[in-house]
């Protein structure tokens, strides 16, 4: 990575954010590759996946202001994991993996104490379907509940991939957009889930 940083013109000139577009493909190629079950492919889409986290860390370590290395995230990733397990590195106990998730979301709220509401830390750049069960999930922490459709009656993730499949095509009938349609209600979601915090 030092190389190709100090001796590739293409790679001297790329930001933070002009990786991001790289990022994103190569993490989808991740999920390709995982739900292809084909291990070549997986083993080389990690590299590809690797190659952007050392990339990004050859640009940080070149900041003037705020530099840091891949030894530093490394570094950083290892103190989180360490502090997230304590039933393996501090004398806890979990048995369960409901008693490690405990451990793991006590850590994470003390590691996150400045955050004023449940969606602090959601990606907004997340799928919009995926954006959906996180916003969903957190809203419920906090009451706000999003009522399933009485038409909703898969019975199997097969099923309600159909279902999903389904009100797309019924979307693109009536030339709407289901990406933007779904963002634009977890926007107002967003919003109840705010207004819920703010009262109690």
């Amino acid at each position: 990575m030092h190389a190709v940083r100090d001796r590739c013109v293409w790679s001297q000139q790329i930001t933070h954010r002009d990786l991001v577009p790289y990022l994103i493909e190569e993490a989808h190629e991740v999920i390709d590759a995982v739900e292809a079950g084909s291990r070549d492919d997986l083993r080389e889409e990690l590299g590809d996946l690797l190659w952007q986290v050392l990339f990004h860390s050859a640009i940080a370590a070149q900041d003037p202001d705020d530099p840091f290395d891949i030894d530093d995230v490394a570094r950083t990733l290892t103190e989180k994991m360490v502090r997230r397990h304590p039933h393996v590195f501090a004398g806890e106990v979990a048995e369960t993996p409901e008693q490690v998730l405990v451990h793991w979301n006590a850590a994470k709220a003390a590691e996150k104490r400045t955050r004023r509401s449940v969606l602090d830390g959601v990606p907004r750049g997340m799928p919009a379907l995926a954006l959906a069960q996180k916003v969903i999930g957190r809203a419920a922490g906090v009451g706000v509940a999003i009522e399933p459709a009485p038409t909703a009656s898969a019975t199997s993730e097969k099923e309600l991939g159909e279902a999903l499949l389904a009100l797309v095509a019924a979307a693109r009938a009536e030339g709407w957009d289901a990406e933007r349609a779904l963002r634009e209600r977890l926007r107002t979601l967003e919003d109840d889930v705010r207004a819920a915090e703010a009262a109690s």
